[in-house]
């Protein structure tokens, strides 16, 4: 399965809170922090929903 590298380069303080909580489920900890995730639909979903707070890229 492929993977999904992201890292957190906007903070979320100006946006609702849904987002924020986003944010924590992903695994950030704190701004310009990398997480690896499997590519599954429910977290390519996740982060589609942040897409303006972070970046990110699929590996194979």
């Amino acid at each position: 399965m492929p993977k999904v590298k992201a890292t957190w380069v906007k903070s979320a303080i100006a946006f609702p809170l849904r987002q924020k909580r986003t944010i924590k489920a992903l695994g950030f900890k704190k701004l310009n922090s990398k997480v690896e995730h499997e590519a599954t639909p429910q977290v390519m979903g996740m982060l589609n929903s942040v897409k303006h707070l972070v970046k990110w890229e699929v590996s194979e």
